[in-house]
Order: C-alpha cells, then sequence, then structure tokens
C-alpha cells in the first residue's frame, strides 16, 4: 500500500447482501400481457421517447432513451407499447416484491424504483451455514422458515451456485491461513447465499419473470457485481483482499457507482480534468471513471468535502463518496412496508400555454394520482392489497391503510435541451394539507379527481404561476406525502419508521404556531422555490431507471421525506419543515 496516499476507509464485510434486477422489466411485463411479442424487437415509449426496449431490439442496435423516430430509423420492425400508464408494471412490481419479502426473516426488503430489490438475508445465511452437512456437502439442505424445518430446498454446498467475480471462488476447508477457519466459513456464507439467490431467481420465473442476482456485503456492490452476468444470471463478489475491491469499483464509469448522482459526478469531473462544472449536468455518462477520481492527486475525504459540500448538500457527502470509490457502503437495506413513503405522478411538456389543456393535463394527473392511491393504499377485507388488475371488490370491502397528510404541486417551465438551463432551473413547489373526501371510497374516482383538481390543485397552479399569455409549463408533479398508518394489521409506513409518532410530536410542536379556519382544518401553506443548481427535489419518477445507469435515482431516493430550506437551504424532514422556518423567523435580526 502507497503510504503517502490517505488511509482509505474500512468496510464491513459481516452482511450478506442480494439484489435482484428484473431483465427488461417493463418489456417483459408486455410480453407477458402479449405473449406473441416474445421474439419480436419491442420498444416501450413514453411520449416521443423510447423508455426501455428488449434484448432482441437492443442487439439490432436500439437503445434506451432513444427518439422514436431514431429507433425506427435503426430497427424498421420495432414494435412500440404504449408505456403511458403504469399501473401494470407496478402490479406486477408489488407482486414480486411481496413474493422476495414473504422468504425475508429480518423483513429488511428494499426496492428501488419498480425493478429492483434488495435483500439483507445475513440473518437466514447465517442460520443455514450451521446447517450445512461438512461431511456430505453434496447433501446439504436450506431451511427457509424458521418455524418449520421441513419447509426449504436441498442444495450442493461444495460450489457457489453462479458466476464468482474474484479470487476466492474455490476455497477448501484446509486453505484457511489464520487457523480459525475464516476464509472457508466467509466462503461457505456465500456458496449459500448463492443457492437462495437462484432458488429465488427461479421462484421469480414461475410468475413468468427472469432477474439478475448480485450478492456482497454491501447495497453498491451487490448492485454493481449483479451487472456483470446480465441477464438471466447471478454473481457473487468474492474477494481476498481489499486491493480487489478497489480494482473492481476503480473500473467503472463514475457516473455508474450508485449514490453518485449527475451532480455530483459533474463537479468531480471538472475538478480531476480542470475544467469548469457542467451546468446543465443531468447525463447518464461520465468522462472519467471511479479509479480516475481515487487516484487522482490529493484526492481525499476532506478534499471531497470541499468539492461537493455547502448548502443543501448531504452532511458527511465526502466522507460518503470517498466511501464509495473504495467499494465501501454501510447503509442498511431499509425494513420494507406495505405503504410507501410518498406517491408522485409526474409528467413533462413542450410548454404548455393553453389553460383548457393545463386543466385536462392537472385532471389526467389527478386522476392517476388518485388510481396510485387506491392500489397502493388499500387492502381488501381479507388483507390482501388492492389491485388494478382485480377491481372487482365493492368499495365497502377495502379499507385504507394510510392516509397521505400533504398534497405538493411542483412546476417548471419548459426550456430545450440546448439552452444550458440547469434540468431545476426555476422549479417551484407549493404544499398544503389534502383534503378529507380524497378518501371517501363510495364517490367515483373521476368525481374525486375533478374535485380534487377545482378546489386544490387549479388554485395552487395559479399561485405558483403569475397569470401570462404564455404560461410555457414544461414540468407538472402532483405528490401526496406525510403517511399516517390508519388501518389494517400491516398498517406500518416504508422504511420502518413510525410516521404516526412523528406526527403526533409535530402536532405538539406547532400547535401554537398554527392558525384554523372555522372548520377546524389547518389553512397553513407553504411555498418552496428552490436555487438554481441545487439538488433536484424528490421525486418518484414516472419514467424507467437506465437498468445500468441509475446513481441519480438512488441519490434522489435518498432524500426522500426531505425538503429544501428555501431560506439556509439544508435539507429538513418533511413534517419539521414548517417548525424550522419559524426557527428563522425567531431569529434576532
Amino acid at each position: 500500500m502507497d503510504l503517502s496516499r490517505p488511509k482509505p476507509p474500512r468496510r464491513k464485510d459481516d452482511r450478506i447482501i442480494l439484489h435482484f434486477d428484473y431483465d427488461c422489466f417493463y418489456a417483459q411485463v408486455a410480453t407477458a400481457r402479449q405473449p406473441q411479442l416474445t421474439s419480436l424487437p419491442l420498444g416501450i415509449k413514453q411520449k416521443s421517447i423510447l423508455a426501455t426496449c428488449n434484448y432482441v431490439a437492443r442487439r439490432l442496435g436500439v437503445t434506451k432513451l432513444m427518439s422514436i423516430s431514431d429507433a425506427k430509423k435503426i430497427c424498421p420492425d420495432l414494435v412500440l407499447v404504449d408505456g403511458e400508464d403504469l399501473s401494470p408494471f407496478r402490479d406486477v412490481s408489488k407482486r414480486l416484491y411481496g413474493l422476495l419479502r414473504g422468504y425475508s426473516w429480518n423483513g429488511r426488503v428494499e426496492r428501488l424504483g419498480l425493478d429492483e430489490v434488495w435483500m439483507d438475508v445475513s440473518d437466514v445465511v447465517e442460520y443455514n451455514v450451521g446447517l450445512v452437512n461438512r461431511n456430505d456437502l453434496g447433501s446439504s439442505w436450506f431451511c427457509s422458515r424458521r418455524d418449520d424445518p421441513e419447509e426449504g430446498f436441498a442444495f450442493d454446498a461444495g460450489h457457489v451456485a453462479g458466476f464468482v467475480y474474484g479470487s476466492e471462488g474455490e476455497v477448501r476447508e484446509t486453505d484457511d491461513d489464520d487457523g480459525g477457519g475464516r476464509r472457508y466459513g466467509q466462503w461457505l456464507r456465500y456458496v449459500v447465499a448463492s443457492h437462495l439467490a437462484r432458488y429465488l431467481r427461479m421462484k421469480i420465473e414461475e410468475e413468468g419473470y427472469t432477474s439478475a442476482c448480485g450478492i456482497a456485503s454491501n447495497k453498491t456492490l451487490a448492485k454493481l457485481v449483479g451487472n456483470c452476468n446480465k441477464p438471466r444470471n447471478q454473481t457473487a463478489l468474492l474477494v481476498g483482499e481489499e486491493e480487489e475491491i478497489w480494482a473492481f469499483m476503480d473500473g467503472h464509469n463514475l457516473r455508474k457507482i450508485p449514490g453518485v448522482g449527475n451532480r455530483i459526478t459533474s463537479l468531480l469531473e471538472a475538478h480531476v480534468r480542470g475544467g469548469e462544472a457542467d451546468p446543465n449536468y443531468r447525463s447518464f455518462e461520465a468522462a472519467v471513471t471511479a479509479g480516475t477520481v481515487r487516484k487522482s492527486e490529493g484526492m481525499s475525504a476532506p478534499m471531497l468535502e470541499r468539492l461537493l459540500g455547502g448548502s443543501g448538500a448531504e452532511r458527511g457527502i465526502g466522507e460518503k463518496v470517498w466511501g464509495l470509490l473504495h467499494g465501501v457502503d454501510n447503509t442498511p437495506v431499509k425494513v420494507g412496508g406495505d405503504v410507501p413513503t410518498q406517491i408522485s405522478i409526474e409528467d413533462t411538456y413542450q410548454g404548455l400555454n393553453e389553460w383548457g389543456e393545463i386543466q385536462r393535463q392537472l385532471r389526467l394527473l389527478a386522476g392517476s394520482l388518485l388510481r396510485r392511491m387506491h392500489v397502493d393504499l388499500l387492502e381488501d377485507d381479507d388483507g390482501q392489497p388492492s389491485s388494478t388488475i382485480n377491481q372487482g371488490k365493492t368499495d365497502k370491502s377495502r379499507r385504507w391503510l394510510a392516509h397521505p397528510k400533504t398534497i405538493r404541486l411542483t412546476t417548471r417551465p419548459y426550456y430545450r435541451a440546448d439552452s444550458g438551463k440547469p434540468y431545476n432551473y426555476a422549479r417551484v413547489s407549493r404544499s398544503q394539507p389534502l383534503p378529507g373526501f380524497v378518501f371517501v371510497l363510495t364517490t367515483p374516482r373521476e368525481a374525486l379527481a375533478d374535485r380534487l383538481v377545482d378546489e386544490v390543485l387549479l388554485p395552487m397552479f395559479r399561485k405558483l404561476n403569475l397569470a401570462s399569455e404564455k404560461w410555457n409549463v414544461g414540468l407538472v408533479n402532483v405528490c401526496v406525502a406525510n403517511m399516517v398508518a390508519v388501518g389494517g394489521e400491516n398498517g406500518g409506513i416504508g422504511g420502518g419508521r413510525d410516521i404516526g409518532a412523528m406526527f403526533r410530536r409535530q402536532e405538539d410542536v406547532l400547535r401554537e404556531f398554527r392558525v384554523y379556519d372555522e372548520d377546524g382544518v389547518d389553512s397553513q401553506e407553504r411555498m418552496e422555490v428552490e436555487e438554481i443548481g441545487d439538488i433536484p427535489q424528490v421525486t418518484v419518477e414516472e419514467v424507467e431507471k437506465d437498468e445500468e445507469s441509475d446513481a441519480e435515482a438512488w441519490e434522489e431516493d435518498d432524500r426522500d421525506g426531505l425538503e429544501s430550506c428555501s431560506r439556509c437551504g439544508h435539507l429538513i424532514p418533511s413534517f419539521a419543515l414548517i417548525a424550522h422556518e419559524r426557527y428563522h423567523d425567531l431569529e434576532p435580526g
């Protein structure tokens, strides 16, 4: 090791993380509904863009995020399926997530978008390592339920299932160099984990979908190593020395490392190459690798903090990125919940100017939002989640798992891609309490959407956008957040947080500052104007992530439930933002 260089961060290897990535997920869902499309070049279109395509199309030169016209020039036989309605994709994603969650003992099953899932299987693997028949490895048994030893599957513990990246692919019990069996014990844990991963992938295939899986000691490494042998396969990261991990990370394009988004990439590129950061940094590629940044002169955690820190930046961003460059990621897999922390519907436009068209688009977004609320936040009396596939249940047979308390409207003007404007330029938001009428199940959804637009969204839109001859609307996002559990045995909120308790604390803190109207409804509203070039506002993007370059989605997901203070730029939990702003009001002038 070069002693002149800063000390690398220490990596923990006491966990076993699986990362599942469904192959060409949107295309698989489309072909499951129309099997005759399986062998044809297939693309999923959203407006004029090809959101994704299957491997048949990719072999012919078609790529994701390509314009429809360009894709058709490359592949005239390309079959296009409309991807504007995401309901069928969400339904399949929920079903597969439920399948994987059913095999978790600790509940740590975390979704990323619709097509990726992490599982922390450290506990179930450790338990089953103790059951391995070391006298006859080929006749081992994996117990999938602690309370039923007969539930599980037979496997050969003498080899790793699938591919192996690294030098520790084959280790024998006599190979230990420390006398304590550490190498063999670690290898055996990965053997057991690899067979569990293959078993789960086969269960997913029984549902009609193929997947790739990465097996490693943390979320970042599991996600990256899972890309090595896609599609329909799996790879375990088994290395003997830290230098092997660094070499693995060094070869990755900086932008493809989860947690290193476009803003961070742009700043690091500029530093390494001696130029200015690109203000329009929303890109899926970088000009440098992780190794180029890690090995650059003077690079260290404090240097990264100086480059990346500042107003609105995540606390400790330098240490975090320094760790990621070395393959260190200690973030836990979040405990899964039955409801999301927020639900967001977004669409982009090439400049909406007609008031009638703006109203029409708001009604479409409101209808989609309510439809998704019914899917994600309702369950049947038998405890099963609601589904857009089966809407035969009556209103009286369904109940709410949680109520979102806040609705937020966000808009942004339209600018050409070559205008040089940052993606979030002039993006503004307004939040207010979500009215209770949206939870009435006896009223038709269309009527609820119309009322939500007329009484809430249109007034919010007018306050955000001053009337003019040209509105020039380029983006509209409608989001409901701040979930409070209201019923059902599984009414926990995603991430394992007690949202109800958080709101009870919020009420205690804010009671003396609240103003109520005659109906007892909190009339407080909030308007936020985001700083140019700041970290993008949290949204659940309604386009498929780039399957190999989606760090931006993960970076933004880390801000789930946080909002940027318009005065100091710090990220504040949504429920505490009003109190935080009150703190600014009380500061001495």
